[in-house]
């Protein structure tokens, strides 16, 4: 199918992850060799990293460059134990590196990053102004990594409230893709045997929770379950995860096109 046919308007919403958001790149791999034009992206946590590095023109190849290069070690560089455990200098310096611009305006594509700020305990989606600080804010994950101060406020991930900025995209597309790399699944009595097991599964209940109400507002929603079985710094298996993300889409975009062939449709009457 020619997905370039019409004038219509497709957005990506990337939801958080970690080191699962390289899923997201795999992903757009399969939308790139597909043909599928993406007008306007949206991401929390991971998913605003690999959404800056999209809207800054890179493509799947660059973005893989991005992730293969990075050291997981410098990334987790320990910080003050009364302020959480993790710096993101590191990561402020890669994304410097390879996005070349410092404000959303002089991105390719609009980029809408959800952050949570702790002061007023409420979601805040920010696409104007200075790019990385909000992209720091986040994927300042709660008790990871630092809170970062902005404006005033301390600000986390925007994982915390809304771990799919699906909400920021409505009425601006036409057809909005959200790629959801926390997937809901049931998981064995194994484990849940101690206590990090119950933390951690305790963890991802509350951020696929907040995700539902996102997930409803996406016309295609792509969830790939396998990728529960990777942990969130689990960046040493990123080949493994970014396949998982494009055989997830590939399989999607036989819908996609048909959603795109009726909305086509329903115009022309």
């Amino acid at each position: 199918m020619d997905f370039l046919d019409r004038d219509l308007k497709i957005g990506l919403a990337l939801s958080g992850g970690g080191a699962r958001g390289i899923a997201h790149i795999g992903a757009i791999r399969a939308l790139e060799e597909a043909g599928v034009p993406i007008h306007a992206v949206s991401g929390t946590s991971a998913g605003s990293v690999v959404g800056a590095l999209y809207a800054a023109g890179h493509d799947a190849d660059s973005m893989m460059d991005f992730v293969k290069d990075g050291s997981i070690w410098k990334i987790l560089k320990p910080g003050f134990p009364n302020d959480g455990l993790i710096t993101l200098g590191y990561l402020e310096e890669r994304l410097k590196a390879f996005v070349r611009v410092n404000t959303f305006e002089e991105l390719h594509k609009p980029l809408y990053v959800s952050v949570t700020n702790l002061n007023e305990g409420k979601e805040e989606i920010i696409h104007t102004g200075s790019l990385f600080e909000p992209i720091l804010c986040s994927c300042s994950i709660p008790m990871v990594f630092k809170p970062m101060r902005m404006n005033g406020s301390l600000y986390v991930d925007g994982g915390l409230l809304d771990n799919l900025p699906a909400k920021s995209l409505v009425g601006k597309v036409d057809v909005l893709i959200g790629i959801n790399v926390m997937p809901r699944v049931t998981v064995t009595q194994r484990a849940l045997n101690n206590v990090f097991g119950i933390l951690s599964r305790s963890f991802d209940l509350s951020i696929q929770a907040n995700a539902e109400p996102s997930k409803a507002l996406c016309d295609l929603v792509v969830e790939p379950e396998a990728l529960h079985d990777y942990h969130i710094f689990q960046f040493g298996k990123h080949q493994e995860i970014a396949k998982l993300g494009y055989e997830a889409m590939q399989l999607a975009i036989p819908l996609l096109a048909e959603k795109l062939s009726v909305l086509r449709a329903s115009q022309s009457i």
